[in-house]
């Protein structure tokens, strides 16, 4: 069953939304990036090197989603048992989240700034675990510091997590934001690797303004399907 109601694969559309966030992604992540790969000593920064250590940061981060999304998936399954009501509910918010997400991304409108802050509080007892595993120089170092850093607050990140909400399982929610965390692996990506010409076109404003406009497409679409008397209610 499509957890999202509608035709589109769950899976095919959080990993098109990682993708279509990815000039998020560069102003989120791009510097964390930049600045792990300039941390490990000049010796040892050679492309096989940076290579397996940027895979290793991106592996650790994108488990952390899947932790989150099953932890996430498991409430809203939970939840969502006693209150039949309440899976609408959590519908309607993962499409509004949707919505929020795609202004952000296009720079029209920050009020998603608001629920990032609200996770600041977590990061702050988080933060310090990362600092230790300081300068990077090992590939499991990497995992360990991209699960850490996978926590840090994301407005993008919260979006899909409301959305594993209305999932039936918290495996569901594990795959889902695996789904999400490897279609953004080309900006993060590209960042880490200094591929400069594929980060201004993420981060053009026209490349962004046509990834939020697919994205509240997508969202509206989602909300005309819980409507009584539509097609897929």
């Amino acid at each position: 069953m499509d957890p999202t109601g509608l035709d589109l694969p769950p899976l095919a559309a959080a990993f098109v939304f990682g993708l279509l966030g990815g000039a998020h992604c560069i102003g989120m992540c791009g510097g964390i990036m930049s600045a792990l790969t300039f941390a490990v000593p000049p010796s040892m920064r050679h492309p096989a090197r940076l290579g397996g250590l940027l895979l290793g940061y991106n592996l650790g981060r994108i488990a952390s989603y899947m932790v989150a999304g099953a932890l996430v998936a498991g409430l809203g399954t939970l939840v969502g048992g006693l209150a039949g009501e309440v899976r609408l509910v959590f519908q309607v918010l993962a499409a509004i989240m949707l919505i929020l997400m795609a202004l952000y991304i296009a720079n029209w409108w920050k009020g998603l700034l608001v629920v990032e802050r609200l996770g600041r509080r977590l990061w702050r007892h988080i933060e310090p675990f990362g600092r230790r595993l300081m300068p990077v120089v090992k590939i499991p170092q990497a995992v360990a510091l991209g699960a850490v850093w996978g926590w840090l607050p994301c407005g993008l990140v919260y979006s899909m997590l409301a959305w594993s909400l209305t999932l039936a399982s918290p495996l569901q929610g594990a795959a889902l934001m695996a789904a999400f965390g490897l279609g953004t692996l080309p900006a993060v990506l590209a960042t880490g690797m200094a591929a400069h010409s594929l980060a201004r076109l993420i981060r053009h404003p026209a490349t962004r303004a046509v990834a939020a406009l697919s994205i509240i497409a997508f969202a509206l679409w989602q909300l005309w399907r819980l409507l009584p008397g539509s097609a897929g209610h």
